[in-house]
């Protein structure tokens, strides 16, 4: 997509350039901006789910890590105080990992001076991008290897698209190289509760680009999967254990027992930067829980009566024996048969090409 979920507003702040996110909070009714330059600003957006994705995330960090060096220059901070403002950007959304990770790539630059941490803040971003292009097409290769329809009906389950990355996606990424190839037949899109990323957003980019789709809401998503309307589900991921177990937005794990249950693969599509050795398997992985009015309430009216609180995860984790294949800029491995992202990195395990 030509629409950016953020970049780097190098005019802004009397050109000492500041960090520009798409808000995604307004679409799909309007197209707006935020110019952040604090590193309150930014954790702000990144709760509000403003910036939002783990990939996307990821590049917000690094680049949260030059407005804090901003702030101290100008406020005054010592080395003390900057430390605990970058620790609290890089744990402003628990489950992601590419946040921490973001922060951590550049962090250890912070006494070679703000302009070495910014130019690895834009690699980062430049890769990030590399290698969802690189996994896409290694996804769609797996997938039509291992189809006989000449096009394909996927299911999505929440945003893994440019929007959620610095750019052209991950989940659809997969989906816009077979939509390139003339393979692609349709995308279910799951609407997405409680905050509606597959409704408000997913559906805005695949429409932007001419993709046919339609949107469904979460609870018809196993019927259309047991109904054989799909080939296959192909969503992100926030975070991805050493095991092969995914942690993506809630509702995941249902659309991963349905696609065991008919037999259609269910692939995650994510860059190595969401895979994180250190945990050995979900039960390690923090699931954030989000504020109860989320699910109490829809476009700021009360949809349940006053008094009634809310369980509120914002992702669940789906077992590694439900993920037929992981596609990374890497390769692809398929955990469900025993190939994970551990064996593969400890063991010298190749990847499927």
């Amino acid at each position: 997509m030509s629409v950016l979920a953020l970049d780097w507003d190098i005019e802004a702040a009397g050109g000492r350039g500041a960090l520009r996110l798409l808000d995604q909070t307004l679409l799909p009714a309007r197209t707006g901006y935020r110019v952040v330059t604090t590193v309150d600003a930014l954790v702000e957006a990144i709760v509000e789910l403003a910036v939002r994705g783990a990939p996307a995330l990821g590049v917000a960090g690094a680049f949260g890590v030059v407005l804090a060096l901003d702030e101290a220059e100008r406020e005054g901070w010592d080395a003390a105080r900057l430390d605990a403002e970058v620790d609290r950007l890089r744990s402003a959304r628990p489950t992601a990992v590419n946040l921490a990770w973001g922060v951590d790539q550049v962090r250890p630059l912070i006494p070679q001076g703000r302009e070495a941490v910014l130019a690895a803040a834009h690699a980062l971003a430049a890769a990030d991008e590399a290698a969802n292009r690189e996994l896409s097409a290694r996804a769609a290769d797996w997938l039509l290897e291992r189809t006989q329809r000449p096009r394909l009906r996927v299911l999505t389950h929440c945003n893994a698209g440019a929007l959620a990355t610095s750019a052209w996606g991950t989940a659809l990424g997969v989906v816009r190289e077979l939509h390139a190839r003339g393979r692609l037949e349709l995308v279910y899109v799951d609407e997405t509760r409680p905050l509606l990323q597959g409704a408000r957003l997913t559906a805005w980019e695949l429409r932007a680009e001419g993709i046919p789709h339609t949107v469904q809401v979460d609870g018809a998503a196993a019927s259309t999967v047991l109904r054989g309307l799909v080939d296959c589900a192909v969503v992100g991921a926030d975070r991805v254990a050493a095991n092969g177990d995914v942690a993506n937005k809630i509702g995941t794990l249902a659309v991963g027992l349905a696609c065991r249950e008919a037999g259609v693969p269910l692939l995650v599509a994510a860059p190595w930067s969401t895979v994180d050795l250190d945990v050995a398997d979900g039960d390690g992985i923090e699931i954030e829980q989000r504020p109860d009015h989320e699910v109490t309430t829809v476009g700021g009216v009360r949809v349940a009566p006053e008094g009634s609180p809310a369980f509120n995860p914002a992702f669940d984790v789906t077992p590694a024996r439900l993920v037929t294949a992981l596609a990374t800029e890497r390769g692809v491995l398929e955990p469900a048969a025993g190939r994970t992202p551990g064996t593969a990195e400890h063991e010298g395990m190749s990847f499927t090409s």
